[in-house]
């Protein structure tokens, strides 16, 4: 009798785990579900699938000043979604329109998503537009380089990314098909003024506010669209020499590891070009605290891993801050980490 309550008491606690292991829950084990990529892999991702070419004509593209509401933001944000839109990516345009210092301004949102009908997305996102001040002002580093690197992913990985979309899902990943990639670039995150709560990160603080009230349903499980996020990576000031990172955030160092690992790797392989100091220094600065697009999806849970260069580049928001300042090897590499991380994180190929 003893033994059959205990076989009994067993099912039914194996009962209740199926139940509760659900797409929301999996969000939380994910990291132990993603093992490194080794070996051909990683050099698959890193090297063979390199195209710099392609990063180098986004960011001639979208170097142009580019405030919001004005010309130039139309030429970015439409290269932005069509390029998006032509390899196959559900493309939103989130317009919004809001008081500023200098009067009502409309900002828009560029929201793309590989597979809208996944219910878990690891977010990369910057911003593409510009200060007002100084004129002109090309927004190198802050933030053309990351717009470029973030589209230069999703051409690299097309291929792979449909491949992971079309093929079989295995019992043992039951997170494969339900787990995207999304990318977000925000119109508005510079101020008009002087930065303040109120002036700076239109876009991002309009579109936490939409997703924090939107509910979204998978499986008979109901969560908030900002639960969708398994991981927000913002990327920011990156284009020099000099760019480094650290860990900013203590919940998400687990995957700050990661990459801090990948670049290692790459680095023993000698897959890095004019290597000469590590990019993301294995070291954590908890305290420091960066506003940046990332702060209304922090504040509402949304797990925050913040890829920005400290201390700042020189030129940051000077009229320096131009194609001169720009670092290609330094780039590369960083397009190569980015690439294997996304790619270990959905486990492509896998």
């Amino acid at each position: 009798m003893l033994r059959h309550a205990s076989s009994l008491m067993v099912s039914l606690l194996l009962g209740i785990v199926a139940v509760h292991a659900n797409w929301k829950l999996r969000q939380g084990s994910h990291i132990k579900a993603t093992p490194p990529l080794e070996g051909i892999n990683v050099d698959y991702f890193a090297n063979q699938l390199q195209n710099e070419n392609d990063f180098m004509k986004h960011l001639n593209t979208i170097l142009i000043p580019r405030v919001p509401d004005t010309p130039g933001s139309t030429i970015v944000r439409e290269h932005i979604s069509n390029t998006l839109k032509e390899l196959g990516w559900d493309v939103e345009i989130l317009q919004h329109t809001q008081q500023t210092p200098v009067g009502q301004k409309t900002f828009r949102n560029v929201v793309a998503t590989f597979d809208s009908n996944a219910p878990r997305r690891l977010v990369l996102a910057c911003h593409y537009d510009t200060l007002v001040k100084p004129q002109n002002f090309l927004g190198l580093t802050d933030s053309a380089v990351p717009c470029a690197q973030m589209l230069n992913l999703a051409v690299t990985l097309k291929r792979d990314l449909q491949d992971d979309k079309n093929g079989p899902c295995f019992e043992s990943k039951r997170w494969q098909h339900e787990l995207t990639l999304q990318l977000i670039f925000f119109d508005g995150e510079e101020a008009f003024n002087r930065w303040s709560s109120t002036d700076s990160t239109y876009g991002s603080r309009r579109l936490a506010q939409d997703w924090d009230r939107k509910i979204f349903s998978h499986e008979g499980v109901d969560a908030r669209t900002l639960e969708r996020i398994d991981l927000f990576v913002l990327l920011d000031l990156i284009g020099t020499s000099d760019v480094q990172f650290v860990s900013l955030k203590r919940n998400t160092q687990k995957w700050y590891n990661r990459f801090v690992r990948i670049e290692k790797q790459l680095k023993n392989g000698k897959a890095l070009v004019q290597y000469n100091r590590p990019i993301f220094k294995d070291q954590s600065s908890f305290f420091a605290s960066v506003e940046d697009d990332h702060v209304p999806f922090e504040k509402r849970g949304v797990p925050i891993l913040h890829l920005i260069s400290v201390p700042f580049p020189s030129v940051w928001h000077k009229s320096s801050d131009n194609f001169q300042a720009f670092d290609p090897a330094t780039t590369s590499n960083i397009n190569k980490i980015l690439r294997v991380f996304v790619a270990e994180y959905l486990q492509l190929g896998q």
